[in-house]
């Protein structure tokens, strides 16, 4: 006689830190794919969530910061090796979930490991774009540098869950700052996928936090928490902008909006450029007198 087997539901939880905790209200939405078969639970980030997630993002900053420009972009290149050995996992999902077929998944992994590999590359070289040697009428040298803003919102795609996520993410930490990530899509499995991607690449913890939420409850926080440096929102309405807008304007918050594009779109070259980069950084400038 034989028993039929209970199969195990798993719950994807929440990226924080570096660790993977449920949220703190317990609170999961099931997820189905499109035929209506159960997949998964999926954590639903909560509000305290997302401040637990700030503090490890403002925790982690000073360090990440700190680290060469060449180290950064070791560990972002160290994220695509993981990513492309992993690629069948993210393919089935994509497949699953997003509705894309077996070509557009392949080429969605592509294009994002790709990705990874492009902002890798700008690591130590976007300082020459964005910097500059500037004359000026005294015996000084007067430099122009780029240095990280701080801890950024972001709101990530809901069309796109893979290369969208990315591609809102790599340009926010290549150059020093940390994020906390509000996922909202049809596939919200492939973000915590990609979160065990980055906690086996040699991401301090913190540096990138993944919420799995209903992005309509976590909107007022991105703008409106102190601690937040940066806002950067993908796919936001009029009405969601300007609640942004507004809420960051108490702070003197930078905001960043992109449209959300199909997953097919996300692959176009003009979704990823060095002036990604620039709404995250601060231009400082240095006086240095010329020595006799």
């Amino acid at each position: 006689m034989t028993t039929e087997r209970l199969r195990v539901q798993k719950t994807y939880k929440l990226y924080i830190g570096g660790a993977f905790p449920r949220s703190e209200s317990g609170r999961y939405l099931p997820l189905n794919n499109a035929e209506g078969r159960f997949v998964a639970n999926i954590s639903r980030a909560s509000r305290k969530d997302f401040r637990a997630s700030m503090s490890a993002a403002r925790a982690a900053q000073h360090g990440w910061a700190k680290r060469s420009a060449f180290n950064r972009g070791q560990i972002i290149y160290r994220m695509a090796e993981v990513l492309e050995s992993r690629r069948g996992a993210f393919e089935a999902q994509l497949r699953d979930l997003q509705g894309s077929d077996e070509t557009a998944a392949k080429l969605e992994v592509d294009a994002a490991v790709d990705r990874l590999v492009w902002y890798a590359g700008w690591s130590d070289k976007f300082q020459q774009v964005m910097g500059a040697t500037n004359p000026v009428a005294t015996a000084h040298f007067n430099f122009t540098v780029p240095e990280a803003t701080g801890v950024v919102a972001i709101l990530a795609s809901r069309s796109s869950s893979l290369l969208g996520l990315v591609s809102a993410f790599a340009p926010v930490i290549v150059s020093g700052n940390t994020c906390v990530v509000i996922v909202d899509s049809p596939a919200p499995t492939v973000a915590i996928e990609l979160a065990e991607v980055l906690a086996t690449s040699d991401l301090p913890g913190g540096v990138v936090n993944i919420l799995t939420a209903q992005r309509g409850e976590l909107v007022g926080q991105t703008g409106g928490h102190m601690d937040v440096d940066a806002v950067f929102a993908i796919g936001s309405d009029e009405a969601e902008r300007k609640t942004i807008a507004s809420d960051a304007a108490d702070s003197v918050k930078r905001t960043f909006f992109v449209d959300d594009v199909s997953p097919a779109e996300w692959r176009d070259a003009k979704r990823q450029s060095p002036y990604w980069i620039l709404p995250f950084v601060e231009l400082k400038t240095a006086w240095h007198p010329i020595g006799v």
